[in-house]
């Protein structure tokens, strides 16, 4: 039987391909682009599986519209992949008030109300799958993305939370967390404008990375290869999946580096509580 996925931010990078590879196979897909005119070829090599609808991230209402749009269009929907968004390269105070609202409606608030909107048609059909695409960001950080951070810290958060709340419904949830990978997504960061004061700091150096000497590792193909692999397994899905060498290794790095520091606090963090004796006489 064909899977029918949804899949946000078809125009290009991993939705593209992730459309692609769906469709070769012979299954039906609903995509979403800010251009409801995209994938002219596969719309046309594909007539009978393949919808695209506008969507705008930052507008909750076509949001929520497009959903509705999308589970109507093949009467259900297997698979959701919430993949859209973008990268903020600047310090803190760098970035303006402007820049700020729209990377957290985007990256933040448009995955959460696709998520709302899709929750209700889930439950009706008994259950369904989500892959949030994340990044190795949402556990990491490096100096100079820190809005963009915000953004993955806050949708992992979201994510992990939700997924207790629905998994009675049979509705399962993957945190897609990719290392820097070559699609459009470099060439379609967004950038504050510099403080030079910030040039000569880690910064500095992460602004020189993204503009040139990063060593992008990660291929396209086999990422989307491995979100495929993903959608069709059975029993119990990860909660998070890294995917390339870097990804996994700064995660592990990160992860080991809190459990040391947890570990270091031990003494006053116990010591905050009210003893048993304490306890026993409130």
């Amino acid at each position: 039987m064909d899977m029918i996925w949804l899949i946000t931010g078809v125009s290009s990078g991993l939705g593209r391909l992730l459309a692609q590879k769906a469709l070769a196979r012979g299954d039906r897909v609903v995509g979403t682009s800010r251009k409801a005119d995209a994938l002219p070829e596969l719309r046309e090599r594909y007539p009978e599986r393949l919808r695209v609808i506008a969507l705008d991230l930052r507008d909750q209402r076509s949001v929520r519209a497009a959903v509705d749009q999308a589970f109507g269009a093949f009467g259900r929907i297997d698979i959701i992949v919430s993949n859209a968004g973008y990268g903020l390269v600047g310090a803190a105070e760098e970035v303006s008030d402007q820049q700020v609202r729209d990377i957290i409606a985007t990256n933040l608030v448009g995955s959460i109300t696709l998520i709302q909107a899709a929750l209700p048609h889930l439950r009706k059909q008994g259950g369904g799958r989500i892959q949030q695409v994340s990044s190795e960001g949402g556990q990491i950080a490096y100096p100079g993305l820190s809005i963009y951070h915000a953004s993955k810290w806050g949708i992992e958060g979201f994510v992990e939370t939700v997924a207790l709340e629905v998994a009675p419904f049979g509705i399962e949830f993957t945190l897609v967390e990719p290392g820097p990978t070559r699609t459009e997504f470099g060439g379609n960061l967004a950038h504050a404008d510099p403080i030079a004061a910030y040039e000569s700091t880690p910064v500095g150096q992460t602004r020189a990375a993204v503009r040139g000497s990063w060593i992008v590792k990660g291929d396209p193909e086999r990422v989307t290869d491995a979100m495929m692999v993903l959608a069709d397994q059975k029993g119990p899905l990860p909660k998070r999946l890294a995917l390339g060498a870097d990804a996994y290794a700064n995660i592990r790095k990160a992860l080991g580096d809190r459990i040391i520091e947890l570990d270091r606090q031990q003494d006053i963090s116990l010591a905050a509580d009210f003893t048993e004796a304490e306890l026993a006489r409130l």
